[in-house]
């Protein structure tokens, strides 16, 4: 019989790309969704069919019990989030309650239900906020910096908690920065590479962004769903930091994008304050050494080929080719 395995998130960047490798993989996947008047199906479109939705809610312990009785999945992937870092300062409370306490609802399911259920956590860089060194591995100390960042440090160590608490096999992946064509476009790198396609094909004339010296480690998003995977195959769970090691500042990724389309990104390119954090995460990069040498993983996709396949992309999206958003 196919292993089974629930993903909450399944319609975002991550939960689209994890659905395809776990179903490539033979597994059955089933996708929770809020039932909402809007679900958007956008980046899972191509995989529908293979996929069993089924509702609920983080913010609704009961839905997730119900689930988990109904489906007994062998593994469950907690991708969802209230996930925009600039969102989180004008809705705290909300982030709270889904990115920190949402985590706590699912464990908690699980111990209740079936403690043999292998549990994945989406943690994040975000959660070294203000870095204490460099680069960050498991170890560093967490310094979050928006109240994003303080709902994963929260989710982070319920998810410890209930690790050494229970004995259940439950693990975080602490994920830097990943990108990918299907990445949503209040994300920067989207809004880049979106903006850079406008402009070449005449829908634009500037690109207004905030902190250009901002540094990051961005990876794919498409190998990184497979380090999820590999945790829950262990035989012990654990954390693990998942990232290139390379940093790269918001200006290269401008620099490299409008290369692509033979631009020169300076003359489009206009700095406006209101995209400044209140409070700024300044140097993101991490050390993979733990995922490389327990998991045997490590990010295959170069940073300019990122940045060339995500432009490409919505260059071929805004054209009309559409077959090009399944990739």
């Amino acid at each position: 019989m196919a292993r089974r395995a629930l993903i909450t998130g399944i319609t975002g960047q991550d939960g689209s790309y994890l659905a395809e490798l776990l179903l490539s993989k033979g597994y059955e996947v089933i996708g929770m969704v809020r039932r909402s008047s809007t679900v958007n199906f956008e980046r899972i479109a191509h995989l529908q069919d293979k996929i069993t939705f089924v509702p609920g809610d983080l913010l609704d312990e009961v839905s997730m019990i119900h689930i988990l009785q109904e489906h007994r999945p062998a593994e469950v992937y907690n991708l969802a989030a209230q996930s925009f870092v600039q969102t989180s300062f004008g809705q705290p409370v909300l982030t709270g309650e889904i990115t920190g306490l949402g985590v706590t609802r699912i464990l908690d399911a699980i111990r209740i239900v079936d403690p043999e259920i292998r549990f994945y956590q989406a943690s994040s860089s975000e959660m070294f906020g203000k870095v204490q060194e460099v680069p960050q591995t498991e170890a560093t100390p967490l310094y979050p910096r928006s109240p994003y960042g303080v709902a994963k440090v929260y989710g982070h160590w319920i998810t410890i908690n209930y690790r050494e608490s229970y004995d259940l096999h439950a693990s975080s992946g602490i994920l830097f920065n990943h990108e990918s064509p299907r990445r949503g476009l209040e994300f920067v790198t989207r809004k880049i590479s979106n903006t850079v396609a406008k402009i070449k094909l005449g829908k634009a004339d500037e690109l207004r962004l905030g902190n250009l010296d901002a540094q990051r480690d961005w990876g794919f998003a498409g190998d990184y769903v497979e380090a999820m995977w590999l945790m829950l195959q262990q035989d012990q769970p654990d954390d693990f930091v998942v990232c290139t090691g390379e940093t790269h500042a918001v200006r290269e990724f401008c620099e490299i994008a409008f290369d692509r389309v033979g631009l020169d990104w300076e003359q489009y390119v206009k700095i406006d304050e209101k995209f400044f954090r209140p409070a700024e995460v300044e140097l993101l990069v991490g050390s993979h050494a733990k995922a490389t040498k327990i998991l045997d993983w490590e990010p295959k996709t170069p940073f300019p080929d990122l940045v060339h396949m995500m432009v490409d992309a919505d260059i071929a999206f805004l054209s009309g080719d559409l077959d090009q958003l399944a990739r």
